[in-house]
């Protein structure tokens, strides 16, 4: 029985000796000089919490592998734009709106809507994605009628077949399709106008002789009688 209480106290002495932990030191405030400090904002802040009020919005549905293009380049893709409610309005793939070819655009060139002018940032030749796009970014408040109403989200899916610094001629087959002018380089001033040489002076007309002054008819001579002769009177 003793033995059993002596093994019994070896843990309780042993628990009692162990030393309890340290406090935790308080953590001291950063000061104005400190890590805080460091890095607040020079902007000065307000009150309230942020909103979207739009943005455009993606899906990757094919990474392509080709180049990764740069801006100021002619695109050239394929696409096929809805209504939300799935009406599709445009297309270069659906034989229905017969576009022959492919639609090419400067990127980047404002020649487009908005949406197209930053959708296809970060797409590779090759890629597919589909866009959504605010009216917004879109034809706006007014749409495009009669196929686009007034404050119209879209979606477009799109394709990015090529690029190049100038536009990709035609077929011949092709139906003309208005040119796009290529987009002016940044910094790149307009080339001015050749001088144009001024008109020779007009050589001014050479004086005119004055008439030569009219003798006067000579008077007749009176009769030696003196008395003038009469009229000889119409015939009868």
């Amino acid at each position: 029985m003793k033995l059993a209480l002596v093994l019994l106290a070896l843990p309780f002495s042993a628990l009692a000796q162990t030393p309890a932990p340290a406090p935790a030191k308080p953590v001291a405030p950063h000061s104005a000089t400190g890590t805080a400090a460091k890095s607040a904002s020079p902007i000065p802040r307000v009150p309230g919490v942020p909103h979207t009020l739009y943005s455009l919005k993606y899906i990757d549905i094919k990474i392509g592998t080709g180049e990764l293009p740069p801006l100021f380049r002619y695109y050239t893709v394929n696409y096929t734009g809805y209504l939300p409610d799935g009406t599709k309005f445009d297309s270069t793939v659906d034989p229905a709106f017969k576009h022959p070819t492919p639609f090419t655009f400067p990127y980047g060139g404002h020649r487009v809507i908005t949406g197209w002018d930053t959708g296809f940032e970060g797409m590779r030749v090759g890629g597919k994605r589909r866009i959504y796009v605010p009216y917004q970014l879109g034809y706006g408040l007014a749409g495009s009628p009669p196929k686009i109403p007034a404050k119209t989200n879209l979606v477009f899916d799109v394709e990015l077949v090529s690029i190049s610094e100038k536009p990709p001629t035609p077929p011949a087959n092709a139906a003309p399709r208005p040119t796009v002018p290529v987009p002016p380089k940044p910094g790149a001033g307009a080339t001015p106008p050749a001088a144009t040489t001024p008109p020779a002076p007009t050589t001014p007309p050479a004086a005119t002789t004055p008439p030569a002054a009219t003798t006067p008819p000579a008077t007749s001579a009176a009769p030696a009688s003196g008395v003038s002769k009469p009229a000889t009177p119409p015939g009868m």
